[in-house]
């Protein structure tokens, strides 16, 4: 009540402004994003400091643009007015964005929310008996010239949303993969899951859909656990170029990591196009090569080899 003078103590909402937060959050609902597209909750609280016309409608704009300050990719953005009604007998007068006194005094507030396109949420209170449909379609008309007016002001401000969320914000990724590979993203006993989640930081929820939601504060650390991820359920292709880690070496060849828990066999043949006298020549343990995928055996072993790889080749792949 201290927007408006009044003295009275601090309780739960009341009926109005529960009723003003239900306009406003209908007006918005139609154009949040999915949440395939944005898996966040949203909460969004407007503090009126001011009231001498449509706390409602200021919160519906406030809203918008606060959703588009924080990043949320919202579908289009939505504003807000409230239309009044002055009728004596068969004469009638349509006001646009009513302050306090007109709505006190007048016989009609009806509230219309909308974006370029169309409306989004509408509410009426009248005190009279009823309105005829030219009231009713002189209305919307002059409330659509109003709501264009709100929306090019808000536009000048802020004209889409940011790109960025906040750094403030968690990172909060997903990726949908076969339902079939559920058990090796979680591994034997769930020794998978909980390798990444202690290595990258991340939280990681495994619907039973197959969708994988990957929360973290930090962004990189997000990124890594879904590139982990992709790497756990991704088929390798024969012929196909990777970027490998050399796990081991030995007599025969070198063992290349090229995604994760997927090892094959560099052969000492394969290493280089000229004869190879001893693996530590040309790698070690450590070391990020570029390898393609020769074959992959009916136990799905793989046989990986150097030769034949162009240098342009190898620079794409070990940049990605």
């Amino acid at each position: 009540g201290y927007s408006v003078g009044e003295v009275k103590p601090s309780r739960t909402p009341a009926r109005r402004e529960i009723g003003h937060g239900a306009l406003a959050e209908r007006a918005i609902l139609p154009i949040l994003p999915d949440k395939e597209h944005f898996p966040y909750t949203i909460r969004v609280i407007s503090e009126v400091l001011e009231s001498n016309g449509s706390t409602s409608m200021a919160s519906t704009c406030g809203s918008t643009l606060s959703l588009m300050d924080a990043g949320v990719p919202i579908k289009a953005p939505i504003a807000g007015v409230a239309m009044g009604l002055i009728k004596e007998g068969d004469k009638f007068a349509i006001l646009t964005d009513i302050q306090g006194i007109e709505d006190f005094l007048g016989d009609m507030d009806f509230k219309v929310t909308g974006s370029k396109k169309g409306i989004s949420a509408l509410q009426m209170d009248i005190k009279i008996q009823g309105i005829t449909l030219e009231i009713m379609k002189i209305a919307l008309e002059q409330a659509k010239i109003a709501r264009l007016h709100i929306l090019e002001k808000m536009l000048e401000v802020l004209p889409k949303p940011r790109t960025e969320l906040s750094k403030w914000a968690p990172r909060i990724l997903t990726l949908k993969v076969d339902i079939s590979n559920i058990s090796t993203i979680i591994g034997p006993g769930g020794k998978m899951i909980r390798r990444i989640t202690e290595e990258t930081g991340a939280k990681i929820d495994i619907e039973d859909d197959g969708t994988v939601l990957i929360a973290s504060p930090d962004t990189d650390k997000a990124f890594k656990a879904k590139k982990w991820i992709q790497g756990l359920v991704e088929k390798v292709q024969p012929g196909a170029i990777y970027s490998g880690k050399v796990m081991r070496v030995g007599p025969i060849g070198a063992f290349v990591e090229i995604l994760p828990n997927k090892e094959g066999l560099v052969h000492i043949s394969q290493l280089q196009d000229k004869r190879t006298e001893r693996v530590e020549d040309v790698v070690k343990v450590g070391d990020v090569i570029a390898v393609r995928v020769r074959e992959i055996d009916e136990r799905g072993r793989l046989s990986l080899t150097m030769r034949g790889i162009t240098k342009e080749e190898a620079e794409k792949v070990l940049a990605e």
